[in-house]
């Protein structure tokens, strides 16, 4: 690629530029590469973070980055706080080269994610995904409108040998290729194995516990989740399940954060926040149903939950939690006056967008950490329903429904709720889903909603 050639020439001229201060240094050519994701799927090393995000049925918007740059870490109550002050200190004093006018994400990009908890992620399987993290990788694609934009980062500074950077700068774009993501090649004669962690009778004896909490007054809703582990004949093929996941859910946000143990990804149809200039959007999504191949089924399943006084219940809920924490901060916040119907490949939501004007500044990162754990995934009150769901679900929820997304220099950014995904390690599969439980939730009817949910993605890991 010979703008890939001239994006080296120019980041190894600001390296030298730099002198002897710390700091990031960040180059940005366009490219003639169609399919980031995939490039990234075939060119990572052993030891690299990776990460990939599409959104296919939003003009083909697609982010993928390679290595790590810089990497900020942190867990605890202030762990956004945290990564909102280290990613504005980190990125103080950059020096950059790019063209006028590219599209937001588009650029260097700060990727990655957070824990459901403060501290989630304590057990083993997520140990490379720490409370909180978020990378600046050294090299990322941006894709959208058709047009794909390749970026360079380094880091310049007191013992750092610009030689050596722009060495290893060079040896990756030299190895970057795009080709097509596998396709899903089932094992010829091993079978998977389906377990849940917990007895599906442990979730149901939970709802009943929650709704006798909820029943004298303790909550309004509540949360559960379960986990249902697959153990696979070999390694599941990350690069496979992350392109039929892309393929199915296409209005989805689709997202793998990998690290050299694991990959977390998934198809998650919730918008937590999407933050640009002063603006901020995000969705309000609770109530769900399943679907069904028959189109008129399909219907009259969408318009009974749309009559459901208990998801439209749940749904208020939501929405009104949202409105409430973004009034306070926003010049105005409006709300769609009536939910509308989400539907992706296997189950349809009730969805609420809601839209607010910020009245000041405020990353994409902080206003993750303002509106997480919405009633969605935590419940009602907040710290009543987080209390509850720790003694209830005995489950460390790690990443999943964490915030999971990225931010660039601006502050501009997205992220979703990370629902409807999975964590891979070599053959085993952990895969997440969780109910919101109110006052007249029905145990069996929760579990079985649950199971919908897990269809998402049981296939995918299991055929």
């Amino acid at each position: 690629m010979i703008e890939a050639t001239a994006a080296l020439d120019s980041l190894e001229a600001l390296l030298a530029e730099a002198g002897g201060r710390r700091r990031l240094v960040s180059v940005t050519v366009p490219v003639e590469l169609s399919d980031p994701s995939a490039a990234v799927f075939a060119s990572r090393l052993a030891g690299d973070r990776w990460f990939c995000w599409e959104q296919p049925d939003r003009d083909g918007f697609a982010l993928a980055a390679l290595g790590s740059a810089h990497e900020v870490v942190s867990r605890g109550p202030e762990r956004f706080r945290d990564l909102v002050v280290a990613c504005a200190e980190a990125a103080r004093g950059r020096l950059s080269r790019e063209p006028d006018g590219l599209p937001a994400g588009a650029g260097p990009v700060w990727v990655g994610g957070l824990a459901f908890a403060p501290d989630g992620g304590r057990t083993p399987q997520w140990s490379s995904f720490p409370p909180a993290l978020m990378v600046m990788p050294e090299l990322a694609l941006h894709r959208a409108a058709g047009r794909t934009h390749l970026t360079l980062c380094a880091l310049a500074g007191p013992g750092v040998d610009p030689a050596a950077s722009s060495r290893r700068l060079s040896a990756r774009v030299a190895a970057l290729r795009e080709v097509s993501l596998p396709l899903a090649d089932p094992h010829p004669t091993g079978e998977a194995r389906i377990a849940s962690v917990l007895p599906p009778g442990r979730f149901e004896k939970s709802v009943a516990q929650a709704v006798g909490r909820i029943r004298a007054g303790a909550l309004e809703k509540v949360v559960l989740a379960r986990e249902v582990v697959v153990e696979a004949p070999r390694a599941h093929d990350q690069g496979a399940i992350y392109g039929a996941l892309r393929e199915q859910f296409a209005s989805c946000f689709c997202f793998c954060c990998g690290s050299p143990e694991a990959a977390f990804l998934g198809a998650s149809p919730e918008l937590l926040v999407r933050r640009s200039g002063a603006g901020a959007a995000t969705v309000a999504l609770a109530g769900s149903t399943r679907r069904s191949a028959d189109p008129a089924v399909d219907d009259h399943l969408g318009e009974q939950l749309m009559r459901s006084a208990k998801d439209r219940r749940e749904h208020q809920i939501v929405v009104r939690r949202i409105e409430r924490t973004l009034r306070g901060r926003s010049v105005w916040v409006e709300a769609a006056p009536e939910p509308g119907l989400v539907k992706v490949a296997n189950i349809q939501h009730l969805a609420t967008p809601i839209r607010a004007q910020l009245s000041e500044s405020r990353s994409a990162i902080e206003l993750a950490g303002l509106l997480h754990p919405t009633p969605a995934v935590g419940g009602e009150p907040r710290d009543g329903a987080l209390d509850a769901i720790a003694e209830l679900e005995q489950l460390d929820r790690g990443w999943y429904a964490g915030p999971v997304g990225w931010m660039d220099a601006a502050e501009d950014g997205e992220f979703c709720v990370a629902i409807r995904s999975a964590l891979l390690r070599d053959r085993t599969g952990h895969l997440f889903a969780g109910n919101g439980i109110v006052i007249d939730s029905e145990p069996e009817a929760e579990l079985a909603e649950t199971e919908v949910k897990l269809g998402a993605l049981l296939p995918l890991l299991s055929g």
